[in-house]
């Protein structure tokens, strides 16, 4: 998506697997700080990590595209897990950290995108 929240359809080299401080991120990436063909705003610099593989997308089409089987989402009572990648500094949240973060890195304090909040339903119950 662009700054306005639309997709764009921007072309770039793609990879399959690309590595953020030491952590493997599956999908279709585009840089080094967890962008995708999907998503690829400035402050679109997260990756989640799938409960029913043990990976980290960037996004669910990601998953859809290169897993091979269906998501699983995280339970209410897993929120202690750490399952959020930061692509600036690379930085683990766990789910509650997350969603506590005010759209930022706890760590780094780079902005996340606030609209992925629009998709918690698909990751997270």
């Amino acid at each position: 998506m662009n700054s306005n929240g639309h997709k764009s359809s921007r072309l770039t080299a793609v990879k399959s697997t690309d590595f953020i401080a030491g952590k493997a991120v599956y999908g279709r990436i585009i840089d080094h700080q967890t962008r995708c063909t999907h998503y690829h705003s400035s402050v679109d610099i997260i990756a989640i990590k799938f409960k029913c593989c043990d990976r980290y997308y960037p996004c669910f089409e990601c998953h859809e595209e290169v897993a091979g089987h269906a998501p699983e989402k995280w339970k209410e009572d897993e929120r202690d897990t750490k399952a959020v990648l930061c692509g600036v500094c690379g930085h683990e949240l766990t789910i509650q950290e997350y969603f506590s973060s005010n759209h930022e890195c706890p760590e780094c304090h780079s902005s996340f995108n606030p609209r992925c909040q629009l998709h918690y339903h698909l990751y997270f119950d």
